[in-house]
């Protein structure tokens, strides 16, 4: 009680503050989930602007640089050379500025840097598009040109261009197996003479394709040292249509030591991120699966010269690291919130304890009184004002007026207890004289609805044995006589004969039968002590046949060491009727059971029962409950007496039938028979017959 009590103490005490610390799990998980998520969407959001802004930045470098060249002085005295007015320029002035140019191309790390004439620039449909927008002032932008026109600015950046594709999930399969295009950042600087006219232009520019000196300087910047969690990676991507042409998105996660991480070089965006930032235009700024794991990513498009969208620029940083930094956050608080749960537990507990001591003292009086020990509560250890003081007081008087009034009832209970034992002797007397009339009524009742059935039944199938037998009789004479007389000439009818003699025969079996199930005593045969085992064995030569013609698979399982009472040829026919209608319940190729094992109750033998086992299409509840009525069939040859017949054999006996059935599975027969056959008139008219639907096993 004790226990009880202080639990229940402890429960309702601890349930606020269990309600109020799981109300801060709850809040706590739900401001990281909401305000965290929309933290790393922000912070996102500010990389991808960062990264557009140095890509920006690095052409606007890019103009510097050009600008820087055209205006120093080793190009400005070799530029001087060219006779501009002159139709073929001087071929010493334009050979030495390759070379300055080339140097340069290699310091600034530009991968073509070239003077072009206006003539040459006008003939070329890519560089015809800037000059429109060139003003006479310099020109930069995205390009995107196939493998031919790389080739003619330079012959490398062909090659340099080339990415293999390579199917990704989430994404649409390539239509092609290779990437030829480049996307280039060019600039277009005019290059004015002394007297302000421009005739020719420097040309320069890198290729994106392949390119990792770019997008790993981006990342450097965006995700500095200390900027994300530990193993949390924070990539730049530059992207050509749907393609990574340019990254630092690593192919395994986590490579081996010594091994250099290989870049998502030619795998491809997925299909949702396209459709929102290539076709629609949008800013994408959520979670987005990259190649082999989930990113805080934001994609924004780039625009070439035209103003048309080719490609994207992307930046983001895995997701795992700030989840496992999420959950671990989630279980410091649930640990410590569990702590501040027990200490609370632990102390109010331990304020119960003291509480409950002259509680326990009452629940311990009250046990040793309910044992018929006379003891009372008494004065408790605690203050005379307490209300349990008062309540031990008030119990301790109750008990005494209970044990008078326990006097007084004990007393009248033991004259009572001796008037009901008279009455109740009396009622189990009737009671039982009862139950066994009704017991009689009923089986009586069984046995006369029975015995008027066969009453009835035997004076029909006699008159109609009588009137068949003759016709039979006469029909069987005259086949014989009419085979006799034609003789050789028989052969012609031969087996039409024999098919009437045989239907013949076969109405002679069926009278027969109804004979010895409208009158079983006239056919009743002497029994005997019969091995089970041998009579099985000979049942299964004289079935052979039906057993072969049905294609089914036999399996004998013979255990039984008895013998039983038994007429060995009344059992061999319900042991082939058995078979028989377990070979026709098997529509195709089936297997069929057949056992025999000692019968036991308590342990010991009481004689021995053989089961007939089938995988046939089993019996419906229906049909379960009239299988063993006469003429009840569901063939189309049968005559609905064989299993009628089994059944009063076994009765005979004093032998029971069990069948177990289940519709699709098959069907089991099972036959008990004692070692000492019972007198079959003591039992009722159905004892010994039971119906299961469904397998016992």
């Amino acid at each position: 009680m004790q226990a009880k009590v202080r639990y229940r103490i402890l429960f309702l005490t601890s349930l606020p503050i269990l309600l109020t610390l799981v109300s801060l799990v709850f809040i706590t998980i739900y401001w990281n989930v909401i305000y965290t998520g929309k933290q790393l969407f922000m912070k996102v959001n500010a990389d991808l602007v960062v990264a557009n802004s140095t890509l920006m930045q690095m052409q606007e470098r890019q103009q510097e640089q050009l600008d820087s060249i055209s205006e120093s002085w080793d190009f400005q005295h070799a530029f001087r050379l060219i006779k501009h007015s002159e139709q073929q320029p001087n071929p010493n002035a334009i050979s030495a500025l390759n070379m300055l140019l080339a140097q340069q191309q290699q310091t600034l790390g530009l991968d073509f840097l070239r003077l072009i004439s206006v003539a040459d620039a006008a003939a070329d449909p890519d560089l015809r598009l800037m000059l429109h927008q060139t003003e006479q002032k310099v020109l930069s932008g995205l390009m995107v040109l196939p493998a031919k026109r790389l080739q003619r600015i330079n012959s490398s950046l062909a090659t340099q261009a080339q990415i293999t594709l390579i199917p990704t999930s989430h994404a649409k399969q390539p239509k092609k197996s290779i990437e030829t295009r480049g996307l280039l950042s060019r600039t277009l600087l005019p290059i004015a003479d002394q007297s302000g006219n421009v005739f020719w232009y420097l040309d320069g520019g890198m290729l994106f394709n392949n390119n990792t000196i770019i997008v790993d300087h981006i990342r450097d910047l965006v995700y500095a040292k200390g900027t994300l969690p530990e193993r949390s990676i924070g990539t730049v991507t530059l992207f050509l249509d749907n393609i990574r042409i340019s990254t630092n998105v690593p192919m395994e996660l986590f490579p081996k030591e010594n091994q250099k991480p290989n870049r998502a070089l030619g795998t491809l965006v997925s299909d949702e991120v396209y459709q929102q930032v290539l076709i629609e235009g949008q800013t994408w700024i959520n979670r987005a699966f990259v190649f082999n794991d989930w990113y805080i990513s934001g994609y924004l498009p780039l625009r070439d010269v035209r103003g048309q969208r080719i490609g994207m620029v992307y930046a983001g940083f895995s997701e795992s690291p700030f989840l496992h930094n999420y959950l671990l956050n989630i279980i410091e608080l649930g640990t410590i919130l569990v702590l501040v749960l027990l200490i609370s537990g632990f102390l109010v507990y331990r304020g119960a304890n003291s509480l409950l001591q002259p509680i326990e003292h009452i629940h311990q009086v009250v046990t040793a009184v309910q044992s018929g020990r006379n003891v009372r509560i008494g004065k408790l250890d605690i203050n005379g004002e307490n209300e349990l003081a008062h309540l031990a007081e008030q119990f301790d008087s109750m008990l005494d007026q209970l044990q008078r009034r326990n006097a007084q009832i004990q007393a009248a209970a033991e004259q009572l207890e001796i008037k009901v034992e008279q009455r109740t002797r009396s009622l189990q007397d009737k009671t039982e004289e009862l139950e066994r009339n009704v017991a009689l009524l009923h089986a009586t009742r069984q046995q006369l609805v029975t015995n008027e059935k066969l009453t009835a039944l035997g004076e029909l199938i006699a008159g109609i044995a009588h009137e068949i037998n003759n016709p039979t009789a006469v029909i069987l004479g005259n086949m014989e006589l009419l085979k006799a007389e034609l003789g050789d000439n028989a052969t012609v009818v031969e087996e039409e004969i024999e098919l009437v003699i045989q239907q013949v025969g076969r109405i002679t079996t069926i009278i027969r039968s109804l004979l010895q199930y409208s009158r079983p005593g006239e056919f009743n045969a002497p029994i005997t002590l019969q091995p089970v085992t041998q009579i099985v064995e000979e049942m299964l030569l004289l079935a052979r046949h039906s057993i072969e013609q049905q294609e089914v698979t036999l399996i004998k399982e013979f255990t039984a060491t008895g013998s039983v009472e038994v007429n060995r040829p009344q059992l061999l026919q319900v042991l082939i009727n058995l078979m028989v209608n377990a070979a026709h319940a098997i529509e195709n190729k089936g297997r069929i059971w057949l056992r025999t094992y000692d019968w036991l109750e308590e342990g010991k033998p009481i004689g021995v029962k053989i089961e007939v086992e089938d995988e046939g299409i089993g019996i419906t509840k229906e049909d379960l409950s009239r299988i063993f009525d006469p003429f009840y069939t569901t063939r189309k040859d049968g005559t609905g007496l064989g299993l009628s017949l089994s059944y009063g054999i076994i009765k005979r006996l004093g032998g029971t039938i069990e069948v177990n059935s289940t519709v699709g599975k098959g069907t089991i027969f099972t036959i008990g028979l004692y070692h000492n056959a019972k007198d079959y008139q003591q039992l009722g008219p159905y004892e010994g017959l039971h119906f299961g639907d469904g397998f016992n096993s």
